[in-house]
C-alpha cells in the first residue's frame, strides 16, 4: 500500500485488510477521529513502530512525558514541539508503508 492509498483509505473511511500492521491500523484510526481505538492498537502493539505511534498519540493528547517514554521505546527522537501533528502523522505512515 502506498502512502496515497493510505491516506484514500482514510478519507474514504475504508476499512483496512487485517494483515496490516497494528500500528498503520492506529493511525487509521487516528486520522477518523477515534483517538481511543488508535491508542488501544498502539497499545497492544510492543514493536518499535507500535512504540512511535503510542508516542505521537500522547503527544496528540497532550501528556508530553507519557509521549516521552514512548519515543524512547521506538528509539526515536521526540520532534520539536513546532512540528505540526499532521506532520509527523504523514512521516511515520510514510515510514511504515516503504
Amino acid at each position: 500500500m502506498t502512502f496515497e492509498e493510505f491516506q484514500r483509505a482514510v478519507v474514504a473511511g475504508s476499512a483496512l485488510a487485517p494483515e496490516v500492521a497494528p500500528a498503520l491500523q492506529a493511525l487509521w484510526h487516528d486520522a477518523r477521529g477515534d483517538w481511543a481505538e488508535a491508542h488501544r492498537w498502539a497499545q497492544d502493539d510492543l514493536s518499535r513502530a507500535g512504540s512511535w505511534v503510542h508516542a505521537y498519540l500522547h503527544r496528540k493528547e497532550g501528556d508530553l512525558a507519557n509521549a516521552e517514554y514512548w519515543y524512547a521505546r521506538a528509539r526515536r527522537m521526540a520532534p520539536a514541539r513546532s512540528v505540526a501533528l499532521d506532520v509527523e502523522w504523514a512521516e511515520i505512515a510514510c515510514e511504515l508503508l516503504g
